[in-house]
């Protein structure tokens, strides 16, 4: 079984979309996923932080 290449994922993405969907629908839809997948990438490769180290970071970002 091959893995399913990036244009086969983008086509299913958008042959999934209403009739109706505009450009910007796909372009969101199709941004949505990347960032879904680089999540999980990341995830996987242990690039997480923990709650508190996340409310840590807002504390920081707020000054």
């Amino acid at each position: 079984m091959s893995a399913v290449t990036a244009k086969e994922k983008a086509l299913e993405a958008v042959e999934g979309l209403p009739a109706d969907a505009t450009l910007e629908d796909a372009m969101e839809r199709l941004y949505f996923l990347y960032k879904v997948e680089r999540g999980l990438a990341e995830a996987d490769a242990g690039e997480t932080l923990t709650h508190e180290q996340a409310k840590a970071e807002r504390e920081r970002w707020r000054g």
